[in-house]
Parts: C-alpha cells; structure tokens; sequence
C-alpha cells in the first residue's frame, strides 16, 4: 500500500506512547472426540498452548510490528502471566514499563479453542490499587515530553481510572491522543484528538439510528460535545466512517476473508497511532488503519500486521 510505503521512515523515528488494561491471552488447542460422563459438556484433549499479548499490550505490539518505537505503561501482578507478558512484549521490540501491584493479579483470558472454534473462555482478573495508579500517572507525564503520540486502550479493567487527566496532560503537550473507549460514559474522554468506538459501542452511547443521516447526525453531535477532533466508528463489515469538522469519509471494508475478529480494534489504533506520529491526516491514517484490519481478521487470536502485507 503506497500511503504506508511512504512514510516508513519516519515511521521508523516515531515514538508511541501506549498506555491501558494489559492482559495475557493464553489458548489451549486440543480435540473433541467426547461428551464428559460427568455433565453434557465436550471434552478437550489439548495437544497445544500458545501465549499472547493482550488488550494494550497487544496494541503496543501491532505498533511495534509496524516499525515504531513503542512504550507501554501499565499494572501487573507481581505473579507469572505479569513476568511471561514483560518477556513476550520485550521479544516483540516493545519497551514495558510496568507498575507492578503485589495486591492484584495480572488479567489472564484463556480460550479453549477446538477445530479453529472457540469453545470457552475464562477470564481472571481483580482490579488494581489507588496507590499503584497514583504512581502511574505520575510516570505516563515524566514521558509525555518524549513522544510523539499517546494511545490510551481502555477495555473497562480500571487501569485507566485517571484517563480524563490523561487527556489533558497530553493536550497541554500538545499530543495527539488517541482512545479506544469502553462503557456507557464517554464524558471522560472529552478532548481527546481521536475516539475509536466499533458500532456496538457507539450505539451504546449515541442511541440506535435510522438510515445513513441519522448515523451521521448523532456522530458529528458527539464529536461536537466531546470536543474531538475525529471520531472513528468501526462498521465490522460496513467499514469505518470518519467523522471531523464538516466532512465525513468513509472506508469500505477490505476483509477477504473474517477468521477471527478478535484484536482487529487493536490493530486499527495501534496503525492509527503509528500513522499519526509519523505525520499522517486522519483520512490517510484511517485508510492505512482499514487495510491493516482487513488482514489481521485473517488470523486467528491477537494477531499482529506486518510492514510487508502492508506495504507494496
């Protein structure tokens, strides 16, 4: 893709700041030859585990894949899945600087995966402390005047508790800041540059729509009232839709094939942020972003682009 291509090198000097809930994804492979004698649930002989970067660990790593210098500032546990996700994310060129929490557990997803289904997931988490978060955010300013771009992945786990003033500390150095937001209340996120809601999401917030107008009205109603730059929704199969001050544009999806659609919104903000600190517009951005998305549901789990199926 041309608009990639030509900014590789800068690309290559651009700083990211991730910043956001990180998790490990663990996945269990195995066979369903049976149905347990003990309740009517199949049984599962695993015969593979694989480990992965999660949530904003998983955007770091997207953004890394893509030739960025990436941090990622977040809180582990003082246990195993927090010292395996330092290890994968370092093996990724990704720099890890973690708050570690000895009173809380490092978020574990696990999927028990059968046949390239997904049968099961369970989830382990707690949230982290007020003291560790304090700490954090003390650290995420002593960085923001070394970066070029801050992404803020929120998925609802409280690792974000400060992110309005995240937000503004960003502003007031003048960086682009880029959410993907999370929940019912997007109040908090009032000033970003950049907001990524998928549709579910934006529906959640913005209420249900009749027609291509109606959607358009409410997106440019809430970019309005959050005082946002742009704003991003996700359309799954329909694209993404753009919105910034008097205009619209809007991508059509690129999927060839949907595999797994699991981290695609990973991917499209960590491309985004990749794009931007390198010194892309929005619709340049979004477009490389759509692209990206469009391979990474190829694959199966959280799952990275790399700069050569992007570029050419």
């Amino acid at each position: 893709m041309r608009a990639y291509d030509e900014f590789r090198e800068r690309i290559a000097a651009s700083r990211v700041l991730v910043a956001g809930d990180v998790m490990l994804d663990r996945y269990w492979f195995g066979e369903v030859e049976r149905i347990s004698p003990e309740a009517p649930v199949p049984v599962v002989h695993v015969s593979r585990t694989d480990e992965r970067p999660g949530g904003a660990a998983n955007v770091a790593r997207n953004a890394a894949s893509l030739g960025a210098q990436v941090t990622l500032l977040s809180v582990v546990g003082d246990d195993e899945p927090g010292r395996i996700l330092d290890g994968l994310l370092r093996a990724s060129r990704v720099r890890p600087m973690f708050q570690v929490d000895p009173g809380f557990s490092t978020i574990v997803k696990l999927r028990v995966i059968s046949r390239q289904q997904q049968l099961l997931r369970i989830d382990f988490e707690t949230p982290p402390g007020n003291e560790i978060l304090a700490a954090k955010l003390a650290e995420y300013e002593a960085l923001l005047p070394d970066v070029d771009v801050v992404i803020l992945s929120d998925y609802g786990k409280g690792g974000l508790t400060h992110i309005a003033r995240m937000i503004e500390l960003a502003r007031t150095h003048r960086i682009p800041v880029l959410v993907d937001p999370k929940g019912e209340d997007f109040s908090k996120y009032a000033g970003a540059t950049l907001l990524t809601p998928n549709r579910a999401e934006f529906r959640q917030v913005a209420g249900r729509w009749n027609g291509e107008a109606e959607f358009g009205a409410k997106a440019q109603a809430l970019r309005q009232r959050l005082d946002l730059t742009g704003l991003l929704v996700t359309r799954s199969e329909e694209g993404m839709t753009l919105f910034v001050a008097g205009a619209t544009h809007h991508t059509p999806t690129l999927a060839q094939e949907v595999f797994d659609v699991s981290g695609a919104g990973d991917t499209v903000i960590a491309t985004l942020g990749v794009m931007i600190a390198a010194g892309a517009d929005l619709p340049v951005a979004v477009g490389v972003a759509n692209h990206a998305a469009g391979i990474v549901v190829g694959k199966l789990g959280t799952a990275v682009v790399l700069p050569e199926e992007l570029g050419g």
